[in-house]
């Protein structure tokens, strides 16, 4: 019993995605039994659906943050790039040229926060701050601070559901997942944000160009972000300048819960694929338990803070076992 419960824990701590999913277990039960809707198809549906935008944004930080860097304009990004399309559409554009304009416009936007942060050899984490001010005004500039609605136009994406049961966007999430996957696991790309990520310095000495690789990791998550910001537009059918705003907290979040190290070096789309899903699962439950939502503020928060807690326990105890 005793080596039964040391091999859990140390499964625990491995792999902190199964740490998520047993909480996530737990939480489905607990909010089955107190609303019985919540395992309802017409649910489940629905939670797929609303973590869709979110795994896209997850999957471009969790490149990101594996290589040390981190970028807290997405939700900004999302605005700019989603009302661009919007007025596009709007204007008489197909919709599918808006949406490839728009994505180029997000890719753009992350690909001068990279080049900003190498060239001034400042932390991305202040450059994007900075950028978040850019990109919302810019987008207000050219709203005037108006809604822009597309509803006709672009509802392919948002609306179709296979089986009746299964949505087009979380099929498209998937995919974004399995992208991510095979990049940090089967190319040299991937293998660069670990070696980056872990030491800098010591990724440069080995032959890696440190800064191009850089560059094509911010591209890479204006890329999902431009893809997020498609979706989300497709599923709400108007788009605004404060459209995504809040989304990046939420991002960086899932890649942490996730068992990403913010210090970078470390992490999995597998595990950014549970920390979304808890995230889902937790706004999804509270809400059919009719929780008062600054409650589910404070329980988000605590969230947080918890999974910060388990990585740093996770990483203390991988440093202790190599003594």
């Amino acid at each position: 019993m005793k080596a039964l419960e040391t091999s859990f824990k140390k499964k625990a701590m491995a792999n902190q995605w199964f740490l998520i999913l047993i909480v996530v277990f737990i939480l489905s039960v607990v909010a089955g039994s107190v609303n019985p809707r919540y395992f309802l198809p017409a649910n489940i549906s629905n939670l797929l659906g609303q973590i869709s935008v979110l795994s896209l944004v997850a999957c471009g930080q969790t490149i990101l943050i594996i290589s040390g860097n981190i970028d807290i304009s997405v939700g900004a990004n999302i605005g700019l790039s989603s009302v661009i399309m919007a007025m596009l559409m709007r204007s008489g554009v197909m919709p599918w040229l808006a949406a490839l304009i728009g994505i180029l416009v997000a890719i753009i936007s992350a690909f001068l926060i990279g080049g900003a942060s190498i060239l001034f050899k400042a932390p991305s984490f202040i450059v994007s701050m900075a950028a978040v001010g850019v990109f919302q005004g810019i987008a207000l500039f050219l709203t005037q601070g108006t809604i822009q609605t597309v509803y006709g136009q672009f509802e392919t994406l948002g609306s179709t559901k296979y089986f009746g049961f299964l949505p087009l966007l979380f099929v498209i999430a998937l995919l974004g997942y399995l992208v991510m996957h095979f990049i940090l696991t089967h190319t040299t790309l991937g293998r660069s944000a670990y070696a980056i990520g872990n030491n800098e310095k010591a990724a440069f000495l080995a032959g890696v160009n440190v800064d191009q690789k850089k560059l094509v990791f911010f591209s890479l998550n204006g890329l999902f972000v431009g893809l997020a910001g498609m979706l989300l537009l497709s599923r709400v059918g108007a788009a605004q300048p404060s459209t995504g705003m809040g989304i990046e907290l939420q991002a960086i979040g899932s890649v942490v819960i996730g068992g990403a190290p913010m210090s970078g070096g470390k992490g999995n789309i597998v595990g950014t694929f549970f920390g979304v899903l808890l995230w889902g699962v937790i706004g999804n439950a509270l809400n059919m338990m009719r929780v008062n939502p600054y409650i589910q503020d404070v329980i988000v928060g605590l969230l947080i803070i918890f999974a910060v807690a388990v990585s740093a326990l996770r990483l203390r105890s991988e440093k202790s076992s190599m003594e």
